[in-house]
């Protein structure tokens, strides 16, 4: 199996929500506002026990999002994301093993990177697309910049650190298909379940690159 270009994901908004879900009851919700406000791909983390059950009732109740699984650190978190419905994949690193089973997933990956070797070798193993993490404290858009000369088969999605205005700059780089963010989604605005907060912030986000 080969690696599943994830170019057109990248295509499709620029930004992708991170999402890190405490309530699965707010999924549904959540995702209708980001997708009402123009931002149709979502990244649900690994990183709290509702997460896959967040991802399979997205899935169900909007079916114009595309959802996919973020914070893969293990192979064994392949199977089980793909299992609940993620239609892509988003690791923050790639260590060797995890990117070999990545290769094979089925599913457009975003494989992690933080230098220009972590780059390089897995543009080795047939990924062109891949996420920038942490992008601010990596470096940002100088390292970014840097990369396009030497490595221009590469098309990134930083994420870490990124703000509505600190957005703008990555998404001016040739090299930068979206970039990925929490902040459409404040902590706050979901606990109150402020949705047409949320919505807003999307709206907004939709349109930062011009």
């Amino acid at each position: 199996m080969s690696v599943v270009d994830a170019r057109p994901l990248l295509a499709l908004g620029p930004v992708i929500p991170v999402l890190t879900i405490k309530d699965a009851a707010t999924a549904v919700p959540l995702a209708r506002a980001l997708v009402a406000g123009g931002l149709g791909v979502l990244e649900v983390t690994l990183r709290t026990p509702q997460a896959l059950e967040a991802i399979a009732a997205m899935r169900a109740g909007v079916p114009d999002a595309v959802v996919g699984a973020g914070t893969i650190t293990r192979p064994d978190d392949i199977g089980r994301a793909i299992g609940a419905g993620a239609q892509f994949l988003v690791s923050p690193g790639t260590p060797p093993d995890l990117a070999a089973a990545l290769a094979d997933a089925g599913v457009p990956v975003l494989p992690g990177c933080a230098t220009a070797s972590e780059a390089m070798a897995l543009a080795e193993r047939g990924f062109t697309c891949l996420k920038f993490f942490p992008a601010e404290p990596a470096g940002g858009v100088a390292f970014l910049k840097s990369l396009a000369g030497p490595l221009p088969g590469l098309a990134f999605c930083p994420t870490g650190g990124i703000d509505a205005a600190k957005a703008p700059a990555y998404l001016a780089l040739a090299n930068v298909g979206a970039v990925g963010g929490s902040w459409v989604v404040p902590d706050e605005a979901v606990a109150a379940k402020d949705f047409s907060r949320i919505e807003e912030l999307a709206r907004a986000a939709s349109v930062l690159r011009g």
